[in-house]
């Protein structure tokens, strides 16, 4: 038996990072057809705690995990630090006076709680006060409901967590109830649909795609589009000499720096670049998460029994956030680009090896663990691999962190 985490990410109203809810399974399957709920738990605790670091995972933010009812009452959270983690309650958890002592007291021990799919139901009126977060699910909740529970918040201190915000028109519409934070695909899709004029120096990233894109790599053009750019130029010298790359002397040459680097780690860096250029005022999970999807996928081409360009795959995770990025339809912004007719099979029809290599880092960051099994073993990679490539993926990125968007 293997194990499976994923994360979806928590944003606060400026629609920066707050933190993570940290996805767990023991398997392929959404549930645990041969071990009950609580050996479950136990065992996430287990490999979250004792495996690897959940600080890591969720780059020092808090995670917010689920605890079943017995879980609690075996007070399980406490094996983990109070300083990483929200104790979500799930919604399956029964109101009673055990499962409100076990919530105290670790309420006094310094941990926060968080109901998870909040129902409404006025037994929990009673810890409302040791409560940090109450979680609502949008598509489960009528508008009076939630109304009545922006009202209710104003006698405590609960900040309230939008649930499966799906389009930036219903993240707006939570902003003006008085919503604290949010998670859902809202960030991850266009905010507009009408097309946007890119100003001249999102025109020289657009054009480094473009040349990056090509079967063919012509040195000496890259060379020059970044040459017309001293902020791009000064970041890739400062890039390439890094210590990370072991140069031995200084490379102080654009061409030289292009050179050296090579075609798959220039990709590389025109595509980390252009994400975090062109989705400036965005937020930083997009940029962060286009870097999560181009490594995953990278690392899936390289596992697959199937014959899969890497390079490609680590491009189609990347451009598969283009979208979000820029506002305007995906279609529109690939034939922009002018990429292989693969990547853009994989992006616009879903269709090919890409797109499955895509196909399976979603589902992995939603975590539905019966299409991740299925696409798999299609494309003939070990399934009890994927954990370790995601959190290869996560750390590759948090060590990168768009280095070329920093100063």
């Amino acid at each position: 038996m293997f194990f499976y985490i994923a994360r979806q990410a928590i944003l606060n109203r400026d629609k920066s990072m707050y933190a993570y809810e940290l996805l767990f399974r023991n398997g392929a399957d959404n549930a645990f057809p041969d071990i009950s709920p609580e050996v479950a738990t136990a065992s996430l605790i287990e490999n979250s705690q004792f495996q690897f670091n959940v600080a890591d995972i969720t780059q020092q933010r808090p995670a917010f995990i689920n605890f079943t009812e017995q879980s609690i009452l075996d007070d399980l959270p406490s094996v983990m630090p109070k300083e990483n983690i929200v104790v979500e309650v799930l919604e399956s958890v029964s109101p009673s006076t055990a499962v409100f002592k076990c919530l105290q007291s670790l309420k006094e021990r310094g941990y926060s709680i968080a109901l998870d799919d909040y129902e409404f139901n006025s037994a929990w009126d009673e810890v409302l006060d040791i409560i940090d977060v109450i979680k609502v699910d949008l598509r489960a909740s009528t508008r009076a409901q939630i109304l009545g529970l922006t009202k209710t918040r104003k006698h405590h201190k609960f900040k309230l967590l939008a649930e499966k915000v799906e389009t930036y028109e219903e993240f707006q519409v939570c902003l003006d109830d008085g919503f604290d934070y949010f998670q859902g695909y809202f960030f991850s899709k266009p905010e507009m649909l009408q097309k946007r004029a890119l100003t001249p120096n999102q025109l020289v990233y657009m054009q480094l795609l473009q040349a990056c894109a090509n079967t063919s790599m012509d040195f000496d053009k890259i060379s020059r589009i970044m040459s017309s750019d001293l902020g791009l130029s000064y970041k890739l010298l400062r890039y390439v000499n890094a210590p990370l790359h072991g140069t031995t002397r200084r490379i102080e040459s654009l061409r030289q720096a292009v050179i050296f680097l090579g075609e798959q780690e220039i990709k590389k860096f025109v595509a980390v670049i252009t994400a975090a250029q062109l989705g400036e005022h965005k937020p930083s999970e997009l940029i962060r998460l286009s870097v999560v999807r181009a490594r995953m996928c990278e690392l899936l081409a390289k596992a697959s029994t199937a014959k899969i360009d890497v390079e490609k795959a680590y491009l189609t995770g990347m451009f598969s956030m283009l979208e979000a990025i820029l506002d305007e339809p995906l279609k529109t912004i690939v034939a922009r680009i002018d990429l292989s007719a693969d990547i853009q099979e994989a992006l616009l029809e879903q269709k090919g090896s890409l797109a499955y290599c895509l196909a399976i880092t979603l589902f992995y960051e939603r975590a539905n663990w019966a299409r991740v099994h299925t696409l798999t073993q299609r494309l003939g990679i070990k399934e009890d691999e994927l954990p370790a490539m995601y959190r290869d993926a996560l750390n590759w990125a948090n060590a990168l962190d768009a280095p070329a968007a920093k100063d």
